[in-house]
């Protein structure tokens, strides 16, 4: 374990300030998924610094591959060099949490211009104000994307979310019910799944609370509010 001094929050990161210097850290566990203000600026924290293990439990049984990079450090440039090579990718993610940076480590002459943290908002500057095609040095393009804010769900059917997530996919049709929302109804396969340790068990979490978000009207006040 690591202790650091929180010194600001943009979205769901904090920048953590420590001995070797400045680090972006999230919440571990089912402290990401309270709503108050469990972290604030001043808060003297302990940063685990295997939190990649933890990434690759809980993405890796979904068929999606983690990479971990650091602009600072650096490392995992060469990595996801090779992995943009000859492709078209999008990046995308919250304001001021480093896509430009990111591309100005992968090819430096791009000099793309970085924004500041906005002490107003505690949010990242929306720099990029449009999507931009940037070309790779050697071989591929990337799209940088304007930051956001925050994400929202919109358009999906609350009773085909579970099929959204891949590593729940292959014990959809094992339920006891064949309309089973996998959230409280005995004999769902899903639930029983991250039980046993099929999958990380957070993903159910994130699965239920993307559910009561979906399952919200669109036109509803709750629903334009973020709930």
């Amino acid at each position: 374990m690591t202790a650091g001094v929180v010194l600001g929050r943009t979205g769901s990161t904090y920048r953590v300030h420590t001995d070797a210097g400045e680090v972006t850290a999230v919440l571990r566990g089912k402290l990401k998924h309270r709503d108050d203000d469990r972290v604030v600026a001043g808060d003297v924290v302990d940063l685990d610094r295997q939190a990649l293990q933890g990434l690759l439990a809980r993405y890796t049984p979904a068929g999606y591959q983690v990479l971990a990079t650091s602009v600072r450090m650096p490392e995992g440039l060469a990595a996801l060099r090779d992995l943009l090579r000859g492709r078209a990718s999008v990046l995308a993610g919250q304001s001021g949490v480093g896509k430009s940076s990111l591309l100005n480590a992968l090819d430096p002459g791009l000099k793309l211009r970085i924004g500041e943290i906005s002490a107003k908002w505690d949010t990242g500057k929306h720099t990029t104000r449009a999507a931009l095609v940037v070309p790779l040095a050697g071989d591929g393009y990337v799209v940088d994307t304007p930051g956001l804010r925050e994400v929202g769900t919109w358009g999906i059917d609350p009773e085909l979310l579970a099929v959204c997530f891949p590593e729940f996919r292959r014990f959809l049709d094992q339920c006891r019910f064949d309309n089973c929302r996998h959230l409280a109804e005995p004999g769902c396969a899903v639930r029983q799944a991250a039980e046993q340790g099929a999958f990380d068990a957070d993903r159910l979490v994130s699965y239920r609370h993307l559910y009561e978000e979906v399952s919200v009207p669109s036109w509803s006040s709750d629903r334009r509010r973020g709930r």
